[in-house]
């Protein structure tokens, strides 16, 4: 067989997987639909008023990995939700439920962690690069007079770490004047892939740098996080966070990490229009 037939395979066969996965994924949504129409919930109309927010923000990361200095990104923000249709920062869905109490909806948005082996200390600077992904689901709020809880599943859609995560969160929100505050407490779930991506070591990596050799499981990891919304005036509006995860023993026992914890903070301003 020639080099070009076997790039024609090779090709064919990614394409074919990822076709694959993205008709899996687009059923499983249309059937989260189909029975969303069949549920006895009336969706809110669209909002014609919507508001439209757009502005920068600029995040700082402090990973858990063993590299140097925290990662600083400077990003574009986007907030809009008419009833139908949402965009909240790196994260962008449709309803499929909304009727005020209840609300699911199927998204998508960034995912995953970064790891650099440039900025790696010691013997990690050989691994092999770990891209950030993006993932696919649907996710369920339930609003009560306590608080919301909501439900999330999703799975990666570009093939970076093939894996599958969930979560559990709590939501309050407190309001005085301009300022309201959104804190939220839970428990996120990553499958064998997802961890083995991100902190696994190949025995092929390992035998080219000597680090030790390392397969994680699936794990389940807390996290807790807060954000802040400030309306400066009709127009200007300010936003903070800050998340802090715990990782599981699966996580910290990887020979790539050197801290239990890891802490994203974000900064933005947002113009509305």
């Amino acid at each position: 067989m020639s080099k070009a037939s076997t790039l024609t395979n090779a090709i064919t066969s990614i394409l074919s997987t990822r076709t694959l996965l993205c008709a899996l994924t687009a059923t499983a949504l249309f059937s989260v639909a189909g029975m969303a129409n069949a549920a006895p919930f009336k969706n809110l109309p669209a909002d014609q008023d919507a508001e439209l927010s757009v502005g920068a923000n600029v995040i700082i990361n402090n990973s858990a990995y063993d590299v140097d200095g925290a990662e600083v990104l400077v990003l574009p923000g986007v907030f809009y939700d008419n009833n139908k249709f949402y965009a909240r920062g790196a994260q962008a869905g449709a309803y499929l439920i909304n009727d005020g109490t209840n609300q699911l909806s199927a998204y998508a948005q960034l995912a995953g962690s970064k790891f650099d082996p440039d900025d790696a200390n010691g013997a990690l600077s050989g691994l092999d690069k770990r891209k950030a992904s993006a993932a696919a689901g649907v996710t369920y709020l339930r609003r009560t007079p306590i608080g919301g809880f909501r439900g999330q599943f999703a799975t990666d859609i570009l093939g970076r770490n093939d894996g599958n995560l969930a979560r559990l969160t709590y939501l309050a929100k407190f309001t005085k004047d301009k300022l309201t505050v959104y804190p939220s407490v839970g428990v996120e779930w990553h499958d064998e892939s997802y961890n083995d991506y991100y902190y696994g070591v190949s025995n092929k990596e390992s035998a080219r740098t000597g680090v030790a050799a390392y397969s994680p499981s699936q794990s389940f990891n807390p996290y807790v996080s807060v954000s802040a919304n400030y309306d400066i005036n009709d127009k200007w509006a300010g936003f903070a966070s800050q998340t802090l995860d715990y990782l599981s023993d699966e996580q910290y026992d990887s020979p790539m990490v050197d801290s239990r914890t890891e802490s994203t903070t974000t900064l933005g301003l947002l113009y509305k229009f």
